[in-house]
C-alpha cells in the first residue's frame, strides 16, 4: 500500500510523533492507521517513562476564564526548558488543562493527594452501601476498589477524562506531550475559582 503525505499528517496529528516515525509505523503496518497509532503511542509511553525522573523546573502558569467571568482556573505545568515552555504545543496544553479544571472542578491533583481520612470515609460509605444491598462479603472489597477508582476519576485532575477527548485521561494527555516534545512535564498545581463558590 502506498503511504501518502496525508496519511502521515493524520497520524502525526493523532499521536504527536515525528514525521519519519509516522511514515515508518504506517509502512510497518501496511497503512493500518489504528495499528500504527497503537505502536506509536506505546513507543511514546516508553519514551515518556524514561524522561519521568528528569527535573522539570521551567514551565508556565496558565489561566482560563469562562464566558461571563463567573469561573476561572489557574494551573502550573512544568517542563525542563524555557524553550519548550514557549512552544505553541506546550502553551495549548497548559490552556487546555486550565479550561478542563473550570469544566470539571477537580478537588485533588492525583490519587496520592486525597487525604487519608477522606479516602477512608469513602471506602466505609461504599462498604456500608454494599452490605445494605446484601452483596456477598467476598466480593465487596473488589466492588469498593472499583468505586474508589471511579471516585479518583471524578475528583483527581490527572485521572479525569479530558473534556475535549473523553477517551483520553489528563495524565495521558500530558504523556503524549512528553513524547512529542521530548521533555519531562508535570502538572504541579491548580486552583479553581467560582463567583459565590
Amino acid at each position: 500500500m502506498e503511504i501518502t503525505t496525508a496519511m502521515v499528517k493524520e497520524l502525526r496529528t493523532a499521536t504527536g510523533a515525528g514525521v519519519l516515525d509516522c511514515r515508518k509505523a504506517l509502512e510497518t503496518f501496511n497503512g493500518d492507521f489504528d495499528a500504527a497509532v497503537t505502536a506509536l503511542l506505546e513507543k511514546g509511553l516508553a519514551a515518556a517513562a524514561k524522561k519521568a525522573s528528569r527535573e522539570a523546573n521551567e514551565g508556565l502558569i496558565g489561566h482560563y476564564i469562562h464566558q461571563g467571568s463567573k469561573a476561572a482556573a489557574l494551573v502550573e505545568v512544568n517542563c525542563e526548558t524555557d524553550f519548550v515552555a514557549r512552544t505553541p504545543q506546550f502553551q495549548t496544553l497548559v490552556h487546555d488543562i486550565a479550561m478542563h479544571v473550570v469544566a470539571t472542578k477537580p478537588l485533588y491533583l492525583t490519587p496520592e493527594d486525597v487525604p487519608a481520612d477522606v479516602l477512608e470515609k469513602e471506602k466505609n460509605s461504599y462498604r456500608t452501601q454494599m452490605l445494605e444491598e446484601g452483596k456477598p462479603e467476598h466480593i465487596i472489597d473488589r466492588i469498593v476498589e472499583g468505586k474508589i477508582n471511579k471516585f479518583y476519576a471524578e475528583t483527581c485532575l490527572m485521572e479525569q477524562a479530558f473534556v475535549k477527548d473523553p477517551d483520553l485521561k489528563i495524565k495521558d494527555l500530558v504523556t503524549r506531550h512528553i513524547a512529542s516534545l521530548g521533555e519531562n512535564m508535570r502538572v504541579r498545581r491548580f486552583s479553581h475559582l467560582e463567583v459565590g463558590g
